[in-house]
């Protein structure tokens, strides 16, 4: 997933409007989801957990609210024009989200949720010009460098 975030906040530099910027990221959000579906599968599948059982359950229930709360976000900001706020906001929200999703897991992930929320707080106070910068930091080098000690330590 980090990998296909910054090649979008690649992408998303080139953007020719706001709407085609969003349009960029709404695209890597379908396929974050996706390969995140499909690697918890495949996980579960190895470790004899099924997703919607037990471990795997309970981390999608609690990911998902604050992933519905920045679906809702999204469309009210977008409604209103405000396009600036978005990543900081959907970077608070995705670590939210990590951080109650990884209460089931291994202690690192919170972290990971934890330095999420932090670059979205500093996106929301830095310069509108930022918020690329800070996706790609976020969803791109976070998830990528914390993947690598998940995957080195825990097996992925």
């Amino acid at each position: 997933m980090g990998l296909t975030a910054l090649a979008a906040a690649g992408l998303s530099l080139v953007a020719r409007s706001s709407g085609e910027w969003l349009g960029i990221w709404m695209c890597e959000a379908c396929l974050a989801l996706l390969i995140g579906i499909w690697s918890m599968a495949s996980k579960g599948k190895k470790g004899g957990a099924p997703l919607f059982k037990g471990p795997g359950r309970r981390f999608l229930l609690t990911l998902s609210p604050p992933m519905v709360a920045g679906a809702l976000v999204t469309a009210a900001l977008v409604r209103a024009h405000q396009f600036a706020a978005l990543p900081g906001i959907w970077l608070v929200l995705y670590g939210v989200a990590v951080v109650t999703g990884g209460a089931f897991s291994v202690r690192i992930v919170p972290v990971m949720g934890a330095v999420l929320m932090l670059l979205g707080a500093a996106a929301l106070f830095s310069p509108p010009g930022w918020g690329t910068g800070f996706l790609a930091v976020g969803f791109g080098g976070a998830q990528v460098g914390f993947g690598v000690v998940i995957a080195r330590r825990h097996g992925g």
